[in-house]
């Protein structure tokens, strides 16, 4: 037999998407999600009388670009300050300059990172062969 009420309604509630359901398709967990929530990075979640957040297609996008900022590396507040700056002008405007500056001192970041491992690697490699020498 099929699920019962409350179960069928447990996972999709009216008019949006359940948190477990936005995990799913972002690949986050709800607990992340929740935090996100809590400290201001995913401020637009609505919940319904019963107190459930209720997610829409909006949130979830919101979380993809979350998910990607923190794959190229932006930090938390970083982040923060990207989604304060939209919630203050409602606009991409003044955030795509701002993000293009964080992606580029982290490019330069990487940059100086790879150099470092260049020479670490070099170092390691003489140093391999010193050793190689001796027996």
């Amino acid at each position: 037999m099929g699920r019962s009420a409350r179960t069928a309604g447990a996972d999709a509630p009216a008019g949006g998407l359940s948190i477990g359901q936005v995990a799913r398709q972002v690949g986050f967990t709800t607990r992340t999600i929740r935090y996100y929530e809590d400290i201001g990075l995913l401020a637009s979640v609505r919940r319904v009388e019963s107190g459930r957040r209720v997610y829409t297609d909006e949130d979830v996008r919101r979380l993809k670009f979350i998910k990607r900022l923190k794959l190229l590396g932006l930090s938390l507040d970083e982040m923060k300050e990207l989604e304060e700056l939209y919630l203050t002008y409602r606009s991409n405007e003044p955030v795509l300059p701002r993000l293009l500056e964080l992606l580029d001192r982290h490019l330069g970041n990487i940059e100086s990172r790879i150099e470092q491992l260049r020479i670490l690697k070099r170092d390691i490699e003489a140093y391999r062969d010193h050793i190689r020498s001796k027996l």
